[in-house]
């Protein structure tokens, strides 16, 4: 059974409130995707997302009008069949991948016509990434690899983020492993100062893809856990890309697409339940 996220979810809406919005944020229409009072619980939204490669006869439409929210303080796992979409909506959600119409809103901010330089910046305060590489900085020990994304953007941790900073690391069980480099680490290890980068600049969502696909089963479930525990412990929102029944059994709710369009959901998932709806994608 997973563990209430009802406190830390009240702890992150006051954590992780939206910017002031924007002119187009503050219509009345109630249709208005960024309206902040119908939709200021949502992390992030996508909303008539498709992406076409190529043109012509070697057109192909990666996503076909797919419109799916993100709630704060809750864990979504994204999967479906070889070609289906997946990866594409991710990077599309995390502003790596432009989409061809439609759009992308990360809590009050839609990233369509954002310049390069505000869409880097928004990456950069307001997501977090974890990947299945785990893309550490060799020479960096596991503290500075944590602490690299706040400080290449120059931020001064005041008392308020150095006790977030802290809780990560406890939570995580990094304490003892802080000044050990990537090399001196083991792989679910390394995974988890992953996790801690991404968490650390407490962002408003931290997407991961395959976070898991490089650990063997142990290292897999300790990353898996703490993805858990970042969610119902410290109100964090998570969205993975994942082909492992197992891995999205931990998550909320689990998406499911093929062909570019999302096709099924499912709530309150077991590793049995989530096997048994693909096998029932790949059969269609």
């Amino acid at each position: 059974m997973k563990p209430s996220a009802t406190a830390a979810a009240g702890q992150a809406e006051a954590n992780h409130a939206d910017p002031p919005p924007t002119d187009r944020a503050q219509a009345t229409d109630p249709q208005n995707p960024l309206q902040p009072a119908q939709h200021r619980q949502l992390a992030a939204r996508a909303i008539g997302l498709s992406k076409v490669y190529g043109s012509g006869d070697t057109q192909v439409r990666a996503l076909d009008d797919v419109s799916v929210d993100f709630a704060r303080a809750e864990f979504t796992a994204i999967m479906g069949p070889s070609g289906s979409g997946k990866s594409t909506l991710m990077h599309c959600l995390a502003g790596l991948d432009v989409a061809s119409s439609g759009m992308v809103v990360i809590g009050a901010t839609e990233l369509t016509g954002l310049s390069d330089k505000k869409l880097t910046q928004l990456r950069r305060d307001r997501i977090g990434f974890v990947f299945q590489a785990f893309n550490l900085v060799p020479t960096l020990t596991a503290l500075e690899n944590i602490t690299l994304p706040m400080d290449i953007a120059g931020r001064k941790r005041d008392a308020d983020s150095q006790a977030w900073l802290d809780s990560v690391i406890d939570t995580l069980g990094l304490r003892d492993r802080l000044s050990h480099r990537p090399s001196e680490l083991s792989g679910g290890q390394q995974q988890r100062v992953a996790c801690a980068r991404a968490l650390a600049g407490r962002p408003d969502i931290i997407f991961g893809d395959e976070p898991t696909g490089n650990l063997d089963s142990r290292s897999s479930g300790e990353v898996l856990g703490i993805l858990r525990q970042s969610v119902s412990a410290l109100g964090q929102t998570v969205v993975i890309v994942t082909h492992d029944p197992r891995a999205a059994g931990y998550a909320d709710r689990v998406v499911f697409l093929a062909d570019g369009q999302i096709v099924d959901e499912l709530r309150e998932p077991t590793a049995d339940k989530v096997l048994d709806r693909m096998k029932n994608l790949e059969q269609v």
